[in-house]
């Protein structure tokens, strides 16, 4: 796999992450000759009948097709990223399921139900490649998804390993999970993001989203939320301990971020998976890496790629960076999994 190679100003996690945060979203269209994609509005049915709003199409001769969300905020109307993503896989040939998850976006408008960080999303995936082989979407299917929506992936490779339930998917219908900095332990992320000086705005910033969020979903359904305890939610953790925590049934919020973290169960998966993780990603902790390294070596089903730079779902690649790897724009690190994701179809 061609090496990422930054521009020398971005060689700093939390630099790379701002610029393609904060200035990216601007020109992305400007560096990416591709059209847009003909999508078709879908009501989905998720984990539990949960409706999740999606969108998808099916080119002529599909090789397959991608299945991704977002990450902690957002919708489908202002996720960059996610589009970059689907006019690359459409324009090799690949059907599409983009949706909003639980709690975001139009699936908010249509069901109360909060978030649980994969332990039903990963269900959400499998239930989705389903009805989406029914409307006529090729296998194999490919979840794939960034910063938190990695770990919602990742929690559907667990949920794929066992389609004995689902009659309309057979075995090897799902043809693997690529993830792009997926979260991977809570608990030792925002311990390790509260304490940074500078991680501290970024977690303030998150918190804040999803504030809104919270707020949104009391406009759509205010018998299922408590205003009040919307605004003690200042905090990703506050936001856990006043809302999420007791709909799931646990005692805390740390029990939650562990029973939600996929890096325990990484070692037994058992579908092709990518990982793409930056050891330069400022919003977790570094040390999580010797872990991940040990859990990916024993897994011949996982392939890792440990970059020294990238930031959080940053990834712009230098003018150098992009001749060396024969891109023909900056979007390393979608360029990557969708490679993987052809030869792993081929």
């Amino acid at each position: 796999m061609p090496s990422f190679v930054p521009p020398w100003f971005l060689q700093n996690g939390l630099a790379m992450t701002l610029y393609t945060a904060l200035l990216a979203e601007q020109p992305w269209l400007r560096s990416l000759d591709l059209p847009a994609v003909p999508y078709q509005d879908h009501v989905f049915k998720g984990h539990g009948d949960v409706p999740i709003f999606g969108r998808w199409t099916a080119p002529s001769r599909p090789r397959g097709t991608v299945i991704a969300t977002y990450g902690i905020t957002g919708s489908l109307e202002n996720q960059w990223q996610l589009e970059i993503l689907s006019r690359k896989a459409y324009h090799r040939g690949y059907g599409l399921v983009m949706f909003d998850w639980r709690a975001h976006g139009k699936t908010a408008e249509l069901s109360p139900t909060l978030t649980s960080d994969g332990i039903y999303e990963g269900h959400d995936y499998v239930a989705l490649a389903a009805q989406a082989k029914a409307l006529g979407c090729a296998p194999p299917f490919w979840f794939v998804g960034y910063s938190l929506s990695g770990q919602l992936a990742l929690w559907g490779a667990r949920a794929a390993m066992d389609l004995s339930s689902d009659r309309n998917l057979s075995p090897g219908d799902v043809g693997g999970v690529a993830v792009v900095c997926p979260s991977l332990d809570s608990n030792r992320s925002l311990r390790y993001l509260t304490a940074d000086p500078l991680g501290k705005y970024l977690e303030r910033s998150i918190a804040q989203e999803l504030k809104r969020l919270a707020q949104r979903l009391h406009q759509l359904h205010p018998d299922h939320f408590d205003l009040a305890a919307i605004d003690r939610a200042n905090s990703i953790w506050g936001f856990d301990h006043e809302l999420v925590i007791e709909r799931l049934g646990f005692a805390s919020v740390e029990d939650y971020y562990e029973a939600s973290s996929p890096l325990p169960f990484m070692a037994d998966l058992s579908i092709p998976t990518l990982i793409l993780y930056a050891a330069d990603d400022p919003l977790f902790s570094p040390e999580i890496i010797p872990d991940l390294k040990r859990v990916c070596a024993a897994n011949p089903k996982i392939d890792l790629v440990l970059t020294d730079y990238g930031g959080h779902v940053g990834y712009y690649s230098s003018s150098d960076g992009q001749r060396q790897a024969g891109d023909s724009d900056p979007w390393w690190a979608w360029n990557r999994a969708l490679d993987w994701v052809d030869r792993q179809t081929a």
